[in-house]
Protein backbone atom coordinates (compact mmCIF):
# COMPACT_ATOMS: atom_id res chain seq x y z
CA UNK A 1 0.00 0.00 0.00
CA UNK A 2 2.89 2.34 0.80
CA UNK A 3 4.14 2.38 -2.81
CA UNK A 4 0.64 3.16 -4.16
CA UNK A 5 0.32 6.06 -1.72
CA UNK A 6 3.77 7.28 -2.69
CA UNK A 7 2.86 7.10 -6.41
CA UNK A 8 -0.37 9.04 -5.81
CA UNK A 9 1.59 11.61 -3.79
CA UNK A 10 4.17 12.07 -6.56
CA UNK A 11 1.51 12.37 -9.29
CA UNK A 12 -0.36 15.03 -7.35
CA UNK A 13 2.88 16.89 -6.54
CA UNK A 14 3.84 16.93 -10.24
CA UNK A 15 0.47 18.44 -11.14
CA UNK A 16 0.71 21.02 -8.35
CA UNK A 17 4.26 21.99 -9.28
CA UNK A 18 3.28 22.43 -12.93
CA UNK A 19 0.72 25.00 -11.81
CA UNK A 20 3.15 26.66 -9.41
CA UNK A 21 5.60 27.06 -12.30
CA UNK A 22 3.03 28.24 -14.86
CA UNK A 23 0.78 30.61 -12.91
CA UNK A 24 3.52 33.16 -12.08
CA UNK A 25 4.44 33.19 -15.79
CA UNK A 26 0.81 34.00 -16.63
CA UNK A 27 0.96 36.82 -14.08
CA UNK A 28 4.08 38.21 -15.80
CA UNK A 29 2.18 38.47 -19.08
CA UNK A 30 -1.02 39.65 -17.42
CA UNK A 31 0.82 42.49 -15.69
CA UNK A 32 1.90 43.72 -19.14
CA UNK A 33 -1.61 43.52 -20.64
CA UNK A 34 -3.68 46.73 -20.62
CA UNK A 35 -6.73 46.67 -18.34
CA UNK A 36 -9.94 45.95 -20.22
CA UNK A 37 -8.25 44.56 -23.33
CA UNK A 38 -9.31 41.15 -24.64
CA UNK A 39 -5.94 39.66 -23.77
CA UNK A 40 -6.32 40.75 -20.14
CA UNK A 41 -9.74 39.11 -19.98
CA UNK A 42 -8.28 35.93 -21.49
CA UNK A 43 -5.55 35.86 -18.82
CA UNK A 44 -8.22 36.14 -16.12
CA UNK A 45 -9.94 33.04 -17.46
CA UNK A 46 -6.69 31.10 -17.82
CA UNK A 47 -5.54 32.00 -14.31
CA UNK A 48 -8.87 31.08 -12.70
CA UNK A 49 -9.09 27.76 -14.51
CA UNK A 50 -5.51 26.83 -13.71
CA UNK A 51 -5.94 27.74 -10.07
CA UNK A 52 -9.34 26.14 -9.48
CA UNK A 53 -9.29 23.12 -11.81
CA UNK A 54 -5.67 22.01 -11.44
CA UNK A 55 -3.73 23.69 -8.66
CA UNK A 56 -6.21 23.58 -5.78
CA UNK A 57 -7.17 19.91 -6.25
CA UNK A 58 -3.52 18.97 -6.79
CA UNK A 59 -2.43 20.85 -3.66
CA UNK A 60 -5.07 19.14 -1.54
CA UNK A 61 -4.19 15.74 -3.04
CA UNK A 62 -0.48 16.38 -2.44
CA UNK A 63 -1.09 17.08 1.23
CA UNK A 64 -3.58 14.22 1.59
CA UNK A 65 -1.42 11.55 -0.04
CA UNK A 66 1.72 13.02 1.50
CA UNK A 67 0.30 12.69 5.01
CA UNK A 68 -0.91 9.14 4.30
CA UNK A 69 2.49 8.25 2.85
CA UNK A 70 4.21 9.74 5.91
CA UNK A 71 1.99 7.71 8.24
CA UNK A 72 2.40 4.50 6.23
CA UNK A 73 6.16 5.00 6.02
CA UNK A 74 6.52 5.75 9.72
CA UNK A 75 7.97 9.20 9.06
CA UNK A 76 5.78 10.87 11.68
CA UNK A 77 6.49 8.23 14.35
CA UNK A 78 10.23 8.82 14.15
CA UNK A 79 10.46 12.42 12.97
CA UNK A 80 13.88 12.89 11.41
CA UNK A 81 15.33 16.31 10.65
CA UNK A 82 15.20 15.89 6.86
CA UNK A 83 11.47 15.13 7.07
CA UNK A 84 10.78 18.06 9.39
CA UNK A 85 12.58 20.42 7.01
CA UNK A 86 10.73 18.91 4.04
CA UNK A 87 7.43 19.65 5.79
CA UNK A 88 8.61 23.20 6.41
CA UNK A 89 9.44 23.67 2.71
CA UNK A 90 6.08 22.17 1.68
CA UNK A 91 4.41 24.66 4.02
CA UNK A 92 6.39 27.33 2.15
CA UNK A 93 5.01 26.06 -1.17
CA UNK A 94 1.54 26.22 0.31
CA UNK A 95 2.11 29.81 1.42
CA UNK A 96 3.43 30.61 -2.07
CA UNK A 97 0.26 29.06 -3.52
CA UNK A 98 -1.84 31.31 -1.25
CA UNK A 99 0.10 34.38 -2.43
CA UNK A 100 -0.58 33.43 -6.05
CA UNK A 101 -4.25 32.96 -5.20
CA UNK A 102 -4.29 36.51 -3.81
CA UNK A 103 -2.66 37.94 -6.93
CA UNK A 104 -5.14 36.14 -9.20
CA UNK A 105 -7.98 37.70 -7.20
CA UNK A 106 -6.43 41.18 -7.55
CA UNK A 107 -5.96 40.74 -11.31
CA UNK A 108 -9.57 39.51 -11.58
CA UNK A 109 -10.66 42.94 -10.28
CA UNK A 110 -8.44 44.65 -12.89
CA UNK A 111 -5.78 45.47 -10.32
CA UNK A 112 -2.12 45.51 -11.12
CA UNK A 113 -0.49 44.71 -7.77
CA UNK A 114 3.10 44.51 -9.05
CA UNK A 115 5.06 44.95 -12.24
CA UNK A 116 6.29 42.22 -14.58
CA UNK A 117 9.80 42.24 -13.07
CA UNK A 118 8.38 41.30 -9.67
CA UNK A 119 6.44 38.40 -11.16
CA UNK A 120 9.50 37.25 -13.12
CA UNK A 121 11.43 37.06 -9.84
CA UNK A 122 8.48 35.40 -8.09
CA UNK A 123 8.49 32.76 -10.83
CA UNK A 124 11.79 31.40 -9.45
CA UNK A 125 10.53 30.73 -5.91
CA UNK A 126 8.95 27.30 -6.52
CA UNK A 127 12.08 26.10 -8.32
CA UNK A 128 14.29 26.96 -5.36
CA UNK A 129 11.90 25.32 -2.89
CA UNK A 130 11.58 22.22 -5.09
CA UNK A 131 15.37 21.84 -5.26
CA UNK A 132 15.48 21.90 -1.46
CA UNK A 133 12.72 19.31 -1.16
CA UNK A 134 14.32 16.94 -3.67
CA UNK A 135 17.70 17.17 -1.93
CA UNK A 136 16.11 16.53 1.47
CA UNK A 137 14.17 13.50 0.24
CA UNK A 138 16.81 11.96 -2.03
CA UNK A 139 20.00 12.71 -0.10
CA UNK A 140 18.63 13.14 3.45
CA UNK A 141 21.59 15.28 4.53
CA UNK A 142 20.16 15.98 8.00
Amino acid sequence: MFLWLKAAHLISVFAWMAGLFYLPRLLVYHSLAPVGEAVSEQFKIMEQRLLRAIMLPAAFASWFFGILTGIAGGYFANLEMWFAFKLLLVAGLTAFHAILHYYVAVFAMDGRPRNHKYFRALNEVPTVILIGIVILVAVRPL
